[in-house]
């Protein structure tokens, strides 16, 4: 795993001198790559390392702090992702008061150059910087200038005719379209949580299910979902079939993401689980007993697979 530090000011004088990838990254979809790429292709051409400057929590959890869960990667897969894209080393800036209210200027004088050390930084078309997000792409252009330091900024990248972007793949997953939201990533979308104690009803009926923490994890469409497991420390995926939801036959209201690993028979609880979701299999649903629920659960399992062998 590459090096992450949460602060421009803890970043070891062996990573100063860096190409700087700016952006929230959130997804790491291809758009993100894109950048990733170019960022990763400027520091080959001048033997520097790629550093990728990012912010925690998000700035929009930051400003609007009652906002929905929306977040498509959380720290974990962000710092993942990166690094299978080239990036070496990952600074998730803690964004707070203090940091949010520095102006343009400082963070290129204080957190790009005198930080960061920065040769080089990359951004996309429409990046914004410092408090009010008064800083642009032509005020970076303007102080790399001044200072010497180059400025790569990504025109968008596209998909018949629509730009890749965090946005349009959380509208994807909230109609449950998992395959197209996969499509705009570049990958699946995954969950990744801790399992924790539920109340036991799946084993009441022969379905045990691994109660996955959601967090700040946006809630795609509430329903049943072909996915992939991967247990914290095995390096194989499981088929499994998943459910998120609020059981509506048991009168629940909180948020369950329940996953049941086909042919699995260990122990789950505190374990981190990733969560592929594969395919959508069918909306949530309100029984009228016990047998029809039980019956509807068989199903969604041999639906499952079925998307799985294919």
């Amino acid at each position: 795993m590459i090096p992450c530090f949460d602060d421009w000011q803890s970043v070891p004088e062996a990573l100063r001198g860096a190409v700087v990838a700016l952006g929230n990254f959130d997804g790491v979809h291809r758009g993100h790559q894109a950048l990733v790429a170019r960022a990763v292709e400027q520091g080959q051409a001048m033997k520097a390392p790629v550093v990728a400057l990012t912010f925690e929590p998000h700035p929009r959890r930051f400003f609007v702090p009652d906002t929905a869960p929306f977040r498509l990667t959380l720290l974990p897969a962000k710092r993942r992702l990166l690094a299978q894209h080239g990036v070496q080393a990952m600074v998730a800036q803690r964004f707070d008061a203090a940091f949010s209210a520095l102006s343009p200027d400082a963070f290129f004088e204080d957190v790009l150059l005198q930080g960061l050390g920065a040769r080089h930084v990359v951004c996309g078309f429409d990046f914004t910087f410092g408090a009010r997000r008064s800083g642009n792409v032509e005020r970076l252009r303007e102080r790399g200038a001044e200072r010497g330091i180059g400025v790569s900024a990504l025109d968008p990248v596209m998909r018949e005719g629509e730009i890749y972007s965090s946005t349009r793949i959380r509208e994807a997953l909230r109609a449950g379209a998992v395959v197209e939201a996969a499509e705009l990533l570049g990958q699946p979308w995954e969950i990744e949580g801790t399992v924790e104690q539920g109340d036991q009803r799946g084993r009441t009926i022969g379905f045990p299910t691994a109660n996955v923490a959601l967090g700040e994890h946006l809630r795609p469409r509430f329903g049943v979902y072909a996915v992939r497991v991967l247990v914290d420390g095995e390096t194989a995926w499981r088929p499994a079939v998943a459910n998120l939801g609020r059981r509506p036959t048991f009168g629940k209201l909180q948020e369950n993401f329940e996953v049941h690993l086909f042919d699995f028979a260990g122990a789950l609880y505190g374990k981190t689980l990733r969560v592929s979701l594969e395919d959508f299999i069918r909306p949530e649903m309100k029984f009228a007993g016990l047998d029809a629920l039980k019956a509807q659960i068989a199903a969604d399992g041999d639906a499952a697979r079925k998307v799985l062998a294919k």
